[in-house]
C-alpha cells in the first residue's frame, strides 16, 4: 500500500470481521436467546468431520430455527433475520437461487500510524513431520519454519455504517451494540499465532444527523508520537505502550466544529494508552 521508503505497513478487514464472528459465536450460543445471532460464514463440520459448504450452513441454521420449509422458498430473509453477520457484512450466496446482500458495514485498510522495522525469525518444530516405520527410520528430525515478525506496532482502521444499506439488510441498533462490542472484545480475545497478541486502544463512534454526511477520513486526524524518524532509528524505536501517545487533538476539532450534524459521537479507551486532547465529555465505560 505504502512505498518501500515509508516504511508503513497495512492489515485488511479479513481478519477484523473474523474476530467480530468468533466472539458473537462465543457471547451469544446457539443464535442467543432469541435465535438471530448466528453466523453464517464459519468452519462447522459435519458429523463426518467434513467441512459444510454454504448451502448445507444455511440449511443447518435454517433447521435450528424451525424455519426449513420456509427457507426453501426464500432463504434470504430466513437467514437476514437469524444471522448476525450477514445483517452486518452482508451475505454473496451462491447456492441456487442465487442472492446477494450489500452489508452496511464496511471496513477500510489499517494503516500503521508510523514506520515498522520487521524481522525474520525461525525455529524448529520438534515433533517429526512423519512417523517412522518398520523397515526404515522415517524422519525422525523435526521441521523448519521461518517468519517476518513486527514486535510492536500501532493500526488505525475506518469504517462505515450506512444507514440505509442497514434498513435494507435489517440491521438493528441492537446489532450496532452488538458489533461495537465485538470490535472492543473480539480484537482483545483474539488467539491466532499469525498477528499474535492483539489490543484495542481507542474506538471512536460517531453518529450522524445526517445519514448522507459523514467526515471523511478521520484516521487521518490521529497523530502518534513519537515521530517516523524515531521509529526508522535503530535502537530507537517504541517497544511497548509506555513509550507512545496518541493525539486525538485535531479529531476532536473536526467534531467540535460539525457538531450540528453530529447526533452524538462515544470514545472507548483503553487506561494504558496515553492520549492527547481532552475526550472526557465522550468517554464510555469499557465492556
Amino acid at each position: 500500500m505504502f512505498p518501500e521508503e515509508d516504511g508503513r505497513i497495512s492489515l485488511s478487514d479479513v481478519s477484523i470481521k473474523r474476530d467480530v464472528r468468533d466472539f458473537v459465536i462465543d457471547c451469544e450460543r446457539d443464535g442467543g436467546s432469541e435465535k438471530k445471532n448466528y453466523i453464517f460464514v464459519q468452519e462447522k463440520a459435519n458429523d463426518k468431520g467434513k467441512l459444510l459448504g454454504r448451502g448445507s450452513l444455511a440449511e443447518l441454521i435454517a433447521k435450528q430455527v424451525g424455519k426449513d420449509k420456509k427457507a426453501k422458498e426464500d432463504m434470504k430473509s430466513v437467514l437476514q433475520e437469524h444471522c448476525f453477520d450477514v445483517r452486518i457484512f452482508g451475505i454473496v450466496y451462491s447456492v441456487k437461487p442465487k442472492f446477494n446482500l450489500t452489508g452496511p458495514v464496511q471496513f477500510g485498510w489499517a494503516h500503521s500510524l508510523h514506520p515498522v522495522d520487521s524481522q525474520y525469525v525461525q525455529g524448529t518444530v520438534v515433533m517429526p513431520s512423519t512417523d517412522s516405520t518398520d523397515d526404515g527410520e522415517g524422519k525422525t528430525q523435526g521441521t523448519i519454519w521461518t517468519s517476518y515478525m513486527i514486535p510492536f506496532a500501532v493500526f488505525a482502521m475506518p469504517a462505515v455504517l450506512n444507514a440505509r444499506a442497514a434498513e435494507h439488510s435489517g440491521m438493528t441498533v441492537e446489532d450496532q451494540e452488538l458489533l461495537l462490542r465485538g470490535l472492543w472484545q473480539g480484537t482483545q480475545h483474539r488467539q491466532a499465532r499469525g498477528r499474535g497478541q492483539q489490543l484495542p486502544l481507542i474506538l471512536v463512534h460517531i453518529e450522524y444527523n445526517d445519514p448522507f454526511y459523514r467526515i471523511g477520513y478521520p484516521e487521518d486526524l490521529i497523530a502518534i508520537s513519537p515521530e517516523a524518524s524515531t521509529w526508522k532509528t535503530a535502537g530507537k524505536q517504541p517497544s511497548s505502550l509506555q513509550d507512545i501517545s496518541l493525539d486525538l487533538t485535531k479529531l476532536l476539532e473536526i467534531i467540535s466544529e460539525k457538531k450540528d450534524k453530529i447526533a452524538r459521537c462515544r470514545i472507548w479507551s483503553h487506561p494504558s494508552v496515553k492520549i492527547n486532547g481532552d475526550i472526557n465529555k465522550y468517554i464510555q465505560p469499557l465492556w
